[in-house]
């Protein structure tokens, strides 16, 4: 029930990510969603290491967050970098 409940926070997550950090993503909805997701389980996995979380203890809805916004911030960097413009 625990990765459930990460992946649902995660969705939750990538969609207020993607309302505090406006503008256009290479990825669009998906790749923010899923970015979400993944800095759900980012934000868990370092709140277990710095002692935040119990084991088997997600993150909650505001580390998600933040987790998320870091990562949708790399992944502009990396991806936006990519781009040519026609």
């Amino acid at each position: 029930m625990g990765i459930l409940w990460t992946l649902i926070i995660g969705l939750i997550a990538g969609i207020i990510a993607k309302l505090l950090m406006p503008g256009r993503d290479p990825g669009g909805f998906i790749i923010t969603t899923l970015l979400g997701i993944a800095g759900a389980f980012v934000a868990t996995y370092l709140g277990q290491a710095v002692g935040w979380y119990r084991a088997g203890e997600g993150a909650g809805l505001i580390g998600a967050i933040v987790g998320a916004i870091i990562l949708l911030a790399i992944y502009r960097m990396v991806a936006g970098g990519r781009r040519t413009h026609t």
